[in-house]
């Protein structure tokens, strides 16, 4: 029985040896690492979870309010081309306080993209397009001067006018609508990727998309790739022909 005794002594004196605090040690650094990797993975769920609304807001919200902003722009200017009526037939004069007119491409879908005055955030945000007036001035088509009608908008967010421009092939039509006539352009070039600081594609005669001589041209812009705005992509269109608005304003057969 000593025997016996004096070895559990022993045995039981061996697990508070040199091995435990060891043992312990280890036992801490294994929670703590764990509350550690813990902690972290509940940081990256919640930056996960900002990111994603960021994203929602970014990419669907801002499309919601900037087509909010752009239909009320768009039904004062109609209401005002109502209003301006000439006669029982004619469309009146321009009004160029809310927009200029609306652009239309089959290529991008139904619907028209209503037209402001400069391509600055503070506009393009409305969920429109704009005109150039910086760095170089675009030639209004209601002006009959030649020229290049330069317009921007976004590709994504903030109404995303542009978003589907690379469905725009050689030969498809953009009309450009005014309060008393139809611009009818043909697309004879598109550039997929440009520098964004490339500023010669609005020239008044684009050289780049290969035209020597002055001319009635329309160059849609935008970024790319989509979601990013490391380059531009442009869209360039010669006036083929104009028709006037009647009192139904009937659109060209192109957007029939």
């Amino acid at each position: 029985m000593a025997a016996t005794t004096d070895t559990q002594h022993e045995e039981q004196s061996g697990t508070d040896g040199p091995a435990a605090p060891a043992a312990r040690r280890r036992g801490r650094a294994g929670r703590i690492v764990a509350r550690t990797v813990s902690v972290f993975g509940e940081l990256l769920i919640t930056a996960g979870l900002v990111l994603g609304l960021f994203v929602v807001y970014s990419l669907w919200w801002t499309n919601v309010v900037a087509d909010r902003v752009a239909g009320e722009q768009a039904d004062k200017v109609r209401d005002n081309w109502a209003r301006d009526r000439v006669g029982s037939d004619g469309p009146g004069a321009l009004d160029t306080k809310a927009g200029i007119g609306f652009l239309h491409v089959p290529a991008m879908g139904d619907g028209d993209i209503l037209v402001e005055k400069g391509t600055s955030m503070e506009v393009l945000n409305d969920g429109v397009a704009g005109y150039y007036t910086d760095p170089v001035e675009s030639a209004l088509p209601t002006s009959g001067k030649e020229g290049n009608f330069s317009l921007a908008a976004h590709r994504d967010g903030h109404g995303a006018k542009f978003h589907d421009i690379d469905k725009i092939e050689e030969g498809d039509p953009i009309v450009f609508e005014t309060k008393d006539t139809w611009y009818v352009y043909k697309t004879y070039a598109v550039l997929p990727e440009t520098s964004k600081y490339n500023v010669r594609v609005l020239d008044p005669v684009p050289k780049e998309s290969g035209k020597k001589k002055a001319g009635h041209y329309i160059t849609l812009t935008t970024c790319t790739p989509v979601y990013t705005s490391r380059y531009r992509y442009v869209v360039w269109g010669e006036l083929v022909r104009t028709e006037k608005v009647d009192g139904q304003r009937t659109p060209p057969k192109e957007l029939r």
